[in-house]
């Protein structure tokens, strides 16, 4: 399980994530269950317009994929679908352990897909991106 906690040493906040591995799990005590007591059917509101959700990142399963190496946030998504690229060009900035880190492109080529968005929280071999 992961958990996240918030120290603060000689003034300044840190954000740490700590994974709890191999720990003893505390038992819980039983709820008793409570009778519901029956409930007029209620009146059906006015249908309103369903919320639209962002579209999902389409992947079109051509070109290699880039996975996140390690878990963190992405701070910012520097190319776009069809953009061309060049070996070792940075292509996203991952904060993870309060360090930007920079992934860059394995190769020249083309951005086939981009996985993720701006503030997109990734675990460790999440797909980031395809490059053709």
């Amino acid at each position: 399980m992961l958990r996240k906690f918030k120290i603060s040493i000689d003034g300044t906040e840190y954000l740490v994530e700590m994974e709890e591995i191999g720990g003893v799990q505390q038992p819980v005590a039983p709820v008793a269950p409570v009778a519901a007591e029956p409930v007029a059917a209620p009146v059906a509101p006015a249908a309103a317009p369903a919320p639209v959700a962002a579209p999902a990142p389409t992947l079109s399963g051509e070109g290699e994929p880039i996975k996140s190496p390690m878990p963190g946030t992405i701070l910012k998504v520097l190319v776009k679908p069809g953009e061309q690229v060049k070996a070792n060009q940075p292509l996203l900035i991952l904060e993870a352990m309060k360090m930007e880190n920079e992934i860059v492109a394995p190769k020249d080529g083309t951005i086939v897909d981009v996985a993720v968005i701006g503030g997109q929280v990734v675990d460790s071999s999440d797909l980031l991106l395809t490059i053709n």
